[in-house]
């Protein structure tokens, strides 16, 4: 298994995303009793690309073009999930008070704080694999 880790990397990616929607569901589910629903703690989407940046910066290093659009992509995905589909969810609750015929999700985006702990997530899980899988050299190894 470490032998496909090492030649496919992006799988550590997939692997911690996967972990992390199993987390947050179990979270959810059993702190608010609210089963398989959108939004949550951990942000999936925001330790999925924390889990990128890392195995990009650890793979190329950090001074590297694949780095660089790694890291622009994660604050993208970090700035949406915390504040662009928010505004979704707000927009969503306003129509639902306007018109009574179809009713749409409110919980759409993440509040800060879930998109911080799917950030950590995404950096703890990773730094696991990676230092499991003996490519973990630290952050002066990035360079």
């Amino acid at each position: 298994m470490s032998l496909v880790l090492i030649d496919y990397p992006f799988l550590i990616c997939v692997i911690v995303m996967i972990t992390s929607e199993i987390t947050k569901h179990l979270f959810t589910g059993f702190t608010s009793n609210i089963w398989f629903a959108h939004g949550g703690m951990p942000s999936s989407h925001s330790a999925f690309v924390t889990s990128l940046l890392m195995v990009i910066g650890t793979m190329t290093g950090l001074g590297s073009s694949e780095f660089a659009i790694a890291s622009v992509f994660a604050g993208i995905v970090w700035y949406d999930a915390a504040f662009v589909r928010k505004q979704v969810g707000n927009q969503a609750k306003a129509l639902n008070v306007l018109q009574q015929f179809q009713q749409f999700s409110e919980r759409v985006g993440h509040s800060l704080s879930e998109v911080f702990g799917g950030i950590v997530f995404g950096a703890l899980m990773t730094w696991w694999i990676l230092t499991e899988l003996g490519e973990w050299n630290g952050w002066m190894g990035m360079m």
